[in-house]
């Protein structure tokens, strides 16, 4: 017992005694320091301290936050709100739409003024707008507005800065706070800091602007835009440069960039840093300083020899041997470079931190660009790199897709800002963005005509479907004589037997008013009377009684057998995007009369099938309509055989493909080119001669040739054999 007591008593002692020198020694400690806390924080070494840093940096430089010429957060929220005064528009807020309700969409650009001078790229904008199928003149029926003020060049240190915009805008009787109004630019903000001020007010207008900073884009309202220069063609446009069975296993250079290199200012940081993934063999990034009035004040000790590297390469030979190209930011976030790649089928990499890129509402751009970081630059080598060929492949092919369909020209810019708005009017019969991304693309995939795939010619290989196995026969009747001729009761007759006729129309063309239903020979389809107005543009108006995919449009004397008739069809349904017919033609370049010319003479070479004799899609019908412009149909009313050119320019332009010429009876040969002779040759110059203008003129509208040479010919059987004639499945068709 004593023994435990001895134990309990020395444990208990030894406790006091470890409390007492710890805790004691803290609160003397405590009690020591208490009134010097804040000296003992003060010796502490300071992260700016000149002992220790002064073979560094300077601590002023130390202290600011990157570059000293970049604006502070708290001035760019003050730029941004000069600008953007209306920052939380939508179109549910700021858009008026009960003024599309009664016309639709329709555009009104203002009245230029005398004394009001536009740019090059404005002008280009505005003619744009008033060719197209959206413009009215009239401003009561207009849905949108456009001003014809020049806002692109919003740097008010540039020469085509326009001054008091805010003044001239608050005088337009439709201005309205901007409300309906769509205002399109390019460049914003000057030297230092390049915000994005416009120096004037735009109220609750839709901004359609290049270089669109995220921070600043109002969602669902707004529309980013490429850059685009003042040399950008207005319509038409160039070619990508991927072609068919041109694409190399591995091109010579992986990575490339050569371009200018900022000492100072925003966009300075990116630039200078690209030499350090230069490795001279696949990847190779070039920058000058030679640029601007006084380059040499502020060069530094790399310039003299990225000078000379530089002039070493040539830009078209790196964007057309690489397989990547580095997209960085200049003084502002887009620039040139971005369409030369796209165009180059060179995979945009973007280093542009907080670009809204463009029509990124509707574009994809995970297919087509690789968008990377400026802070990790340095890892972008080793990300290409890892990069699969067959995705290398499908970006390259996308970048084509994307140039052709929507870049390549000023007007399918505009129009792409225009649909873009227009779909937000009815987003329940807007296009997809599987529309948008997929060719032939968003501006030739009317929502109008269908929001559903299956009815488009373009998507049945995505889709695994066929079109319907049913024609609509649809004849133009255009007799002076107003009663039935032979050769139309013999074609009626002919197309009636076909197993895949679902219906036969005629559009009746004439004066006189057509014979009683008792007249018309019977067949074993619905025969229905369409009443023409006249016009040679009616034949491909979108009848609503057309009913089936397949058109099978004739003339009135065209002569088929129903074997024809079935092969044709046969053939149509495997090439549906197509026009599939008998009767033939092709164009050719003058180089004596330096423009397109036009022969109906038979050689290996077509490009035009006849609608007197060919099948298409129906879509194509309402693609006529409403897609071409009214100056376009007008003309084909005004020129004679007209129609046929325009119908094979158009299909041609949407799918890129030729028409499909199928056999013919001898006999048949025979009579198309009497009838050709007669239409085209010397018995009818005048006729001729409209042809040629008429090719012309579409050349010119579209800003290039559409048409497409071929020189295949599809026929029921490839040689002869000894199977009875009476034996196949299209006997007619073999007595050649």
């Amino acid at each position: 017992m004593p023994t435990r007591k001895k134990y309990i008593f020395l444990s208990f002692l030894a406790s006091w005694l470890l409390l007492f020198f710890f805790g004691g020694d803290q609160l003397r400690r405590s009690a020591f320091f208490s009134g010097k806390k804040a000296e003992a924080q003060r010796n502490w070494p300071h992260w700016t301290d000149r002992s220790l840093l002064k073979s560094f940096a300077d601590p002023e430089e130390l202290q600011s936050d990157g570059d000293p010429s970049l604006p502070s957060p708290q001035e760019r929220r003050a730029a941004r709100l000069s600008v953007y005064k209306n920052s939380r528009c939508r179109m549910e807020t700021c858009f008026d739409f009960s003024r599309c309700e009664k016309n639709g969409f329709k555009v009104f650009t203002y009245p230029r003024e005398r004394d009001q001078p536009l740019s090059e790229s404005y002008s280009k904008i505005l003619a744009s707008i008033e060719r197209s199928r959206y413009y009215t003149p009239n401003p009561a029926e207009a849905c949108l507005f456009i001003l014809s003020i020049d806002t692109l060049d919003r740097d008010h240190l540039s020469g085509q800065y326009v001054r008091n915009v805010d003044e001239k805008i608050r005088g337009f009787p439709l201005w309205n706070g901007g409300r309906n109004h769509l205002i399109f630019n390019l460049y914003s903000g000057t030297w230092p800091n390049y915000t994005e001020d416009l120096g004037f007010d735009i109220g609750q207008a839709i901004l359609a602007k290049a270089s669109f900073y995220t921070e600043n884009f109002r969602p669902g309202f707004d529309i980013s835009i490429p850059l685009f220069s003042k040399d950008h063609p207005q319509r038409g446009g160039e070619r990508g440069w991927l072609y068919q069975d041109s694409i190399p296993p591995k091109k010579k250079y992986l990575l490339v960039f050569k371009g200018k290199r900022y000492l100072t200012g925003i966009g300075s940081s990116t630039r200078n840093a690209l030499h350090h993934i230069h490795n001279g063999k696949d990847i190779v990034s070039l920058t000058t300083c030679k640029h601007g009035k006084d380059w040499e004040k502020h060069k530094d000790t790399r310039c003299d020899k990225d000078n000379v590297d530089y002039e070493k390469f040539d830009y078209q030979e790196l964007l057309h041997n690489s397989t990547f190209c580095i997209v960085p930011r200049g003084r502002r976030l887009g620039s040139f470079r971005f369409l030369e790649a796209l165009q180059a089928a060179c995979i945009p990499v973007l280093l542009s931190d907080g670009w809204e890129l463009p029509f990124a509402e509707a574009i994809d751009w995970s297919k087509a660009a690789v968008v990377g970081n400026e802070r990790l630059l340095l890892q972008i080598p080793s990300a290409v790199r890892c990069i699969h060929p067959e995705r290398v492949l499908a970006f390259q092919q996308q970048t084509q897709f994307l140039w052709d369909a929507y870049f390549s020209s000023v007007d399918k810019i505009v129009h792409t800002t225009l649909e873009i708005i227009k779909d937000r009017l009815l987003p329940h019969r807007s296009r997809s963005r599987f529309l948008w991304n997929t060719l032939p693309g968003g501006l030739l995939a009317l929502p109008d005509f269908s929001t559903h795939l299956g009815d488009f010619p373009f998507y049945y290989l995505q889709r695994g479907s066929s079109p319907l196995e049913k024609f609509t026969a649809f004849i133009r009747a255009v007799s002076t004589a107003g009663s039935l001729s032979q050769p139309i009761l013999r074609l009626i007759q002919a197309v009636s037997g076909s197993q895949y006729c679902a219906q036969i129309l005629v559009l009746w063309s004439c004066e006189k008013p057509p014979p009683p239903s008792g007249k018309w020979p019977q067949t074993t389809v619905p025969l229905t009377i369409i009443q023409g107005r006249g016009k040679l543009s009616d034949r491909f108006f979108p009848y609503a009684a057309i009913q089936t995919d397949a058109v099978l449009s004739l003339d009135e004397h065209t002569s088929l057998s129903t074997s024809e008739v079935d092969f044709a069809f046969v053939v149509w349904r495997s090439f549906p995007e197509r026009i599939v017919g008998f009767a033939t033609q092709s164009h050719f370049w003058d180089l004596e009369q330096r423009c397109w010319g036009y022969t109906s003479k038979w050689t290996n070479e077509i490009s035009i099938v006849l609608t007197a004799a060919a099948f298409y899609h129906r879509y194509y019908h309402s693609l006529f309509t409403e897609f071409l412009p009214v100056g376009l149909r007008e003309l084909v009313d005004g020129l004679a055989a007209c129609e046929d050119i325009l119908m094979n320019v158009l299909v041609a332009a949407v799918t890129k493909l030729p028409p499909i010429k199928v056999t013919q009876r001898k006999q048949h040969k025979e009579t198309v080119s009497q009838q050709v002779k007669g239409t085209a040759g010397t018995a009818d110059g005048r006729r001729f001669s409209q042809q040629q203008d008429c090719l012309n003129q579409l050349a010119d509208w579209f800003g290039y040739m559409p048409l497409v040479s071929s020189q295949l010919r599809l026929d029921p059987v490839l040689f002869k054999d000894q199977v009875s004639i009476l034996r196949k499945k299209y006997p007619r068709l073999e007595k050649l």
